[in-house]
């Protein structure tokens, strides 16, 4: 599991944020530059199985991060997502939030594919 090697300093990346409870890494395949990923190091799946401490600190380093990526490359927004299960496409069954910068029309992550039935 490459992303638990990663938190764990078994496997090469690119860090761009750490401290004892998580670190953020450039995505190796990132669509657009900047593409980020923020995650616990501990191993989780995901979200649901996050303690106070380590949600906290998770969703802080996502903030600067989110800054950082904002400020730092081009885009015309953000995007962030953390996705659970084989529906939801989680690929890597270890917790990871997306920091995504975006370009107009770029067709990435279209949230609603066609009009609800709801809607």
């Amino acid at each position: 599991m490459r992303l638990c090697e990663i938190a764990q300093g078994l496997s090469p990346a690119e860090i761009v944020l750490e401290d004892d409870l998580v670190l953020a890494v450039v995505d190796l395949r990132e669509f657009h530059p900047g593409h980020t990923l923020v995650m616990p190091r501990r191993h989780l799946h995901d979200v649901r199985e996050l303690d106070h401490a380590t949600g906290a600190a998770l969703m802080w380093a996502a903030v600067r991060i989110t800054r950082a990526v904002g400020a730092a490359f081009p885009n015309h927004g953000l995007s962030l997502w953390h996705s659970i299960g084989e529906a939801a496409f989680q690929e890597v069954p270890h917790l990871h939030i997306h920091v995504h910068p975006r370009i107009l029309g770029d067709g990435l992550l279209q949230v609603y594919p066609r009009r609800g039935s709801n809607a």
